[in-house]
């Protein structure tokens, strides 16, 4: 019975990953546009952000959709198929959950936050 209920749910996720990420593509939204030394200054203040994230998991289509909105230069890594990505976010934040964003202070101190609304919160905060 297991094997039948883990059957059914990667075939429905077989089938809607695509739509939602075709979903998505169509309705991606237009970043802010900003002059070019406040663009600068933005991207300095996210060089040290890293997003852990399965791609058609759609607290991180969330995420990417308010990270596209805010036009900041975020690295995306792939949790779901990178087992290295899967291993460091395991090591660092002691959970393999996304989205997950990985915040590296001054100091070289990892901040990691793990729910989608909080992830947001933090880059509007910071991109403000």
């Amino acid at each position: 019975m297991k094997w039948l209920i883990r059957t059914f749910f990667k075939t429905l996720r077989a089938v809607i990953g695509p739509i939602m990420l075709f979903g998505d593509w169509i309705t991606t939204p237009k970043g802010i546009k900003r002059s070019d030394s406040a663009q600068q200054e933005i991207d300095a203040l996210t060089a040290n952000m890293t997003l852990y994230q399965f791609k058609t998991c759609p607290f991180c289509i969330k995420v990417r959709r308010a990270i596209k909105r805010q036009s900041l230069n975020i690295e995306l890594l792939d949790a779901q198929h990178d087992n290295q990505h899967r291993s460091q976010l395991m090591q660092g934040g002691g959970q393999v959950k996304v989205p997950c964003l990985k915040v590296v202070d001054d100091k070289g101190n990892a901040n990691w936050l793990y729910e989608s609304n909080q992830i947001i919160r933090y880059l509007q905060a910071t991109a403000a």
